[in-house]
């Protein structure tokens, strides 16, 4: 994953952390749910592109395999 996705993901939860922190302050439950929505979007798109990452390694790795055979 490139350095710029994986900061994305990460400021996604932040702000997601903080929009829920404030709506919980606020008793406003609507802000407290959509900090919830960005934690875990941003989760799951880190999760996505780590898997994606790993595919890629494998895929490398097998490929280099092959080549020394």
């Amino acid at each position: 994953m490139s350095v710029f996705d994986k900061a994305k993901d990460k400021a996604e939860q932040a702000v997601g952390g903080a929009k829920e922190k404030m709506g919980r302050a606020t008793d406003n439950e609507e802000m407290e749910n959509a900090g919830k929505r960005d934690q875990l979007s941003g989760e799951a798109k880190e999760t996505g592109h780590d898997l994606r990452d790993r595919a890629a390694g494998a895929v490398h790795d097998a490929k280099e395999r092959m080549r020394d055979e």
